[in-house]
């Protein structure tokens, strides 16, 4: 019992520590002080799509969500035209190298525009954890891959840490690349959920993971010029090598759903297949 007490003590004097260590501009923000309540959610995120939500709809029918699935995707493509503008304004059109950008901890307007601009793409991986619900809503579990979920939940940790202790910086450069992405995606999303009549203009669905390979590949290749910067103080250097590591698993992971998925044509829309031009129902 002792040993377990001076464990614990001494994890929580860690854990004051390195908590004291953290950008005091961000630490009152919402889900900000601790990472336990993000914790929570993701935790719950998590059970509810891979078990609970796929029970309780086992013996019912798929809910029919159009209309909100159209209203979500045109707003998440909103919310990240918004965020691409204001990760411009705030350093990568406005004085960032494409280098050694290190994190602007002042209180200056510029500088706290860019933390709270991480705050609300932190804040938005929250919000897109509805993909996996609308998903599990409407029976669609064969999309529910282990890719999508890791996706959806390690994005919240990793992005908690980046605005409690690096809001902005270098390491922001793939939210931006993120939210670029995120436009031409849920665009798609968007057309896609309107029905049949709008899938005509979605010839371009297997360029879109083209694309995210190329993002993923914009990321690695960007964040490894640290290795090769002769003096680069950026404050956290940890966070190079998870997002390093983040682009480098992602990349693996698409390629590998690329090859699997389009190879062999087994996800090539029905527009292109046998050169006809039949519709496709939304999926």
């Amino acid at each position: 019992m002792a040993f377990n007490s001076t464990l614990t003590s001494r994890a929580v004097l860690l854990y004051d520590e390195w908590i004291k260590e953290g950008d005091p501009r961000t630490e009152n923000w919402l889900l900000m002080a601790t990472p336990f309540p993000q914790t929570f959610i993701v935790s719950a995120y998590i059970y509810f799509v891979t078990f609970l939500g796929p029970r309780l709809m086992e013996n019912r029918k798929p809910f029919d969500l159009k209309r909100p699935m159209v209203i979500y995707n045109f707003s998440i493509v909103a919310f990240s035209i918004y965020l691409i503008y204001e990760f411009l304004m705030s350093g990568w059109a406005t004085g960032y190298t494409f280098r050694c950008d290190l994190v602007d901890y002042s209180s200056s307007p510029q500088a706290l525009r860019m933390a709270w601009t991480c705050w609300l793409y932190y804040f938005s991986k929250f919000i897109e954890m509805l993909d996996t619900i609308f998903f599990v809503l409407r029976k669609k579990n064969s999309q529910v891959t282990f890719l999508h979920v890791f996706h959806h939940s390690i994005m919240p940790f990793t992005w908690w840490f980046g605005v409690r202790f690096a809001a902005g910086g270098l390491g922001t450069f793939h939210a931006l690349l993120n939210c670029i992405v995120h436009v031409i995606m849920y665009t798609y999303y968007a057309l896609s959920a309107l029905g049949p009549a709008y899938q005509k203009y979605l010839w371009w669905k297997k360029y879109m993971t083209t694309i995210q390979l190329v993002q993923f590949v914009l990321v690695t290749v960007h964040i490894g010029q640290y290795f090769f910067l002769k003096d680069c103080p950026y404050q956290f250097p940890v966070f190079v090598y998870i997002i390093g590591s983040y682009g480098l698993i992602f990349l693996v992971l698409f390629l590998n759903f690329y090859y699997h998925a389009y190879t062999k044509g087994k996800r090539l829309p029905k527009v292109f297949q046998n050169g006809n031009y039949l519709h496709k129902k939304s999926e």
